[in-house]
Order: structure tokens, then sequence, then C-alpha cells
């Protein structure tokens, strides 16, 4: 049996919501436009994450495969390639700096072997390029953490002020019908919605960025190390 969508039931939803609106106090119409704000800055920051990460892991995906075909371990680098929002490339990049840094000859070729003093130098410049590329990809999803977090608070302050505001009224008027509670309730519980509205979608996307984030992260580490161990290959001399 198939069911279908009619429009009426459309109109008699948003007929109902603009009735809950208009009985909102303005504390909670106030709260409903906050987190209204919140949604569009998560938007954002979700939508803007999630192509960075993405471009992020195909960039990686294609450096990776072009560095492994070098026969050494600076030919991308003395080919002046720039590869942006590369986050393996520009550990490459720090780290090929450094070497070549170290393996220069003023007004000669490039010394044929670094000392390991040297080396940790290098080691040392790798880590702390992936901690900073793991850190620009983690910007911005403090956001995301605290409109998980804060969203369904914001919304049950909404409520539970709501709450208050309608049982206040019915003191005043001295009766406690349905009438005269309806409004006030559901207006109040509109803001408890709207934060969990606010809250669901993010929770699902700050879940998915951090696991990504953290996938990213572990790539750089193991790139980092590979490369380590072609500079040492290549470089280091055997004691």
């Amino acid at each position: 049996m198939n069911i279908l969508f009619h429009p009426t039931s459309y109109l008699l939803a948003e007929a109902d919501l603009h009735y809950v609106w208009s009985k909102a106090p303005f504390e909670g119409k106030a709260i409903i436009v906050t987190l209204v704000i919140f949604s569009i800055f998560a938007w954002m920051v979700m939508v803007s994450k999630a192509l960075q990460m993405s471009r992020a892991k195909k960039l990686n995906a294609l450096f990776e495969s072009e560095f492994k075909a070098q026969k050494k371990v600076l030919e991308i680098f003395d080919r002046n390639l720039d590869v942006e929002g590369c986050p393996m490339f520009a550990v490459y990049r720090e780290g090929s700096q450094e070497l070549d840094t170290r393996v220069k000859s003023p007004g000669g070729p490039r010394k044929e072997f670094i000392t390991l003093k040297a080396m940790e130098h290098i080691k040392r410049t790798l880590e702390s390029a992936v901690a900073r590329e793991s850190i620009r990809l983690e910007s911005g999803l403090i956001l995301l953490a605290i409109t998980v977090s804060g969203a369904p608070f914001i919304g049950l302050l909404g409520t539970v002020w709501g709450v208050m505001i309608t049982f206040a009224d019915v003191g005043k008027r001295g009766q406690a019908d349905l009438p005269t509670m309806a409004p006030g309730v559901s207006a109040a519980l509109i803001t408890t919605v709207a934060g969990l509205l606010v809250a669901i979608p993010s929770m699902f996307a700050y879940n998915w960025l951090v696991h990504t984030l953290r996938v990213l992260t572990v790539e750089l580490d193991n790139f980092a190390q590979q490369l380590v161990s072609r500079m040492e290959t290549e470089f280091l001399k055997d004691e």
C-alpha cells in the first residue's frame, strides 16, 4: 500500500509551528534565534571541514604514490612543486628544507652525508610539521563540540523558562485548564526540539570528522617515519 504525502498535512504542521511560535515568550524566541545562529555556523564548519579533509585525503594519496616513485628523496623538492592543501606534502617540504640546509655546501654541490646530530634536527622538524598539520586540520572542530554539548542545554533552558512562565501565568489567572496551559507548554517545548535539531547533526558530523582526523594524523606519522628512513638510508653514513 502506497502512502502519499498530502499537502494539507504540511500546511497544518506549518500552521501549528506558527501558532507555537506566536505563543512563545520573548526569552524562548531569543533562545531559538540563538540556536539558529549556532546551527548556521555549525553547518558552515561541517561542510568546510568535510571538504577540506576529503581533499586532503585525495591529495595525500596522490602525493604518496608520487613520492614512492622517486628514486631520490629530494627529487620532488628540487622540482619546486607546491601542492596546496596536501598535509603530507607540507610535512615533506619542511623536512626536505631542513635536509637541504644540512647538506648544502657554500658555492659547491651538496654534501654526500650528514651527521647523526643533523638527522635528529630533521626528525624534530618533521614532528613539528606533523603537529602543525594536525592542528590545522583540527581547527574549527571546537565549535562543533560546543554545539553538540551546549545546544541541548540551551534548548532545555528555554523549556524550563517557558514552563516557569506558564505556571506563573496559571497562578495569576487562578485556573489550570488545558486551554490555559497548552499554548505555553507547547511553546516552551519547542526550544528543546530546536536544541536537539541543532545538536544531532553536529554530533554525527563531529564524530565522523574526528575519526577522519585521527586517520589523517596516523597517515602523517607513518609518512614522516618513511621519510626519515629514506633520508637516513640516502644521507646518513654507516658507522
